[in-house]
This record gives C-alpha cells, sequence and structure tokens, in this order.
C-alpha cells in the first residue's frame, strides 16, 4: 500500500473514532432540569385572633355627626373547601360613646358584642367576603334621656375584603350594618321605642396559628 493510500486510511479512521465518540457524548449528555417547584397556594384554614379599629356613626356617612372611635378583637376559625371559604366569629368592640338620635334626644353606644357567621371567595392571598350574624350592644342615656339599660339584641349584615402574608400574619376592611329594634327610652315627653341603626367601617389585623 502506498504512502498516499496509508495517509487516507489513517485519516478516515481517526474522523470516525471521532464521529463516534461525539454521538457517544451527545447521547449520555442530559440537559439540567429546567422545572421547579411552585409555591403552595396560601391557606386561609384554621384557627385566628386579631384587633380592630375604625369608625361607628348612625348614619353611612364616616364623618357625620354622632360618630365615635371603634375598637376591639375578634376570634375566629375559617374552614377552606377550595376556593370557597365558610367560617365563624366572634367579635366584642368598644364603641367611643357613639350617639344615636332618639325622640326628644339622643342615646350612647358603649359596647357590643357580635357573633358572625362568613361565607366569601380567595384568590389566593387575597380573601372577599359577606358576613352575618347576632349582636349585643349597651346603651347608655344621654342628656335628659334614659334608657332601660342593660343589653339590647340585633343583627348585623356586611362584607369586607382580606389580604394574607407571611408568618401567618394578615389585613382586612370591613364594614357591617347593624340593626337594633325597639330600644326603649324614657324622656319628660314619655317612653317610646326607637329602631337604631349603626354604620361600622373598620381595619383589622389578624394571625393565624
Amino acid at each position: 500500500m502506498s504512502l498516499s493510500a496509508k495517509s487516507i486510511l489513517f485519516t478516515a479512521l481517526a474522523m470516525t473514532a471521532a464521529t463516534n465518540a461525539s454521538a457517544a457524548d451527545l447521547t449520555t449528555y442530559q440537559a439540567p432540569d429546567a422545572g421547579y417547584d411552585r409555591p403552595p397556594a396560601f391557606q386561609w384554614s384554621g384557627a385566628y385572633f386579631g384587633a380592630h379599629g375604625g369608625i361607628a356613626s348612625p348614619k353611612f356617612n364616616p364623618f357625620a355627626s354622632g360618630k365615635g372611635l371603634t375598637g376591639g378583637v375578634q376570634a375566629g376559625y375559617n374552614f377552606q373547601v377550595g376556593p370557597g371559604i365558610v367560617g365563624a366569629e366572634l367579635e366584642g368592640s368598644y364603641l367611643g360613646n357613639n350617639e344615636i338620635r332618639v325622640p326628644n334626644g339622643k342615646v350612647e353606644e358603649r359596647f357590643r358584642g357580635a357573633a358572625k357567621a362568613k361565607v366569601g371567595l380567595t384568590f389566593d392571598r387575597t380573601l372577599v367576603y359577606g358576613t352575618a350574624g347576632l349582636t349585643m350592644t349597651k346603651f347608655e342615656g344621654g342628656k335628659g334621656v334614659s334608657t332601660s339599660g342593660g343589653w339590647k339584641q340585633g343583627y348585623l349584615v356586611g362584607g369586607g375584603v382580606e389580604q394574607g402574608f407571611g408568618g401567618g400574619l394578615s389585613a382586612k376592611i370591613e364594614y357591617n350594618y347593624v340593626m337594633t329594634n325597639d330600644v326603649s327610652t324614657t324622656t319628660s315627653s314619655g317612653k317610646s321605642k326607637t329602631d337604631l341603626p349603626d354604620h361600622v367601617i373598620k381595619a383589622g389585623l389578624n394571625y393565624r396559628f
């Protein structure tokens, strides 16, 4: 075999070996996994407690006369099924001597307790909900007006938006309409019974555990 033929044969063998090595490398090489673990959806289920503050007023306009600052605490439990929420909450509030007009005078709201049901829809960390329940409100007479004293039962409807954060914390804004029927008052003109409305706008913080 001539030198030229040997050179050609040697070159062909070298190229074949290099091609086979490259093919083997391509066969055994695996691209890095481009997938990633998605963070878990925010969970609203479980017990919580918190505090709130806001304004109570006999009129829907929170800046109307007779308003009072309100503050208190709440505790509750939520059940989450898919994006839906069903829950219950107990709430206690000081009403800041909110004044409500009655015949020939005004009465003051002092304290309120509420037992509320909650139904809502979640959008991951955002909860939009409606609420309804029963209330017990303590009234005191104003100038020239006296009441029968004690606590009067009423009802509550409303709704709100709550935003979840890390560490079990969430913040909410809520509106409540409260109606207390047949509140008895006595003035120099005699006795009367009045249905007393109340509008409450409040912001609050909750902690889940």
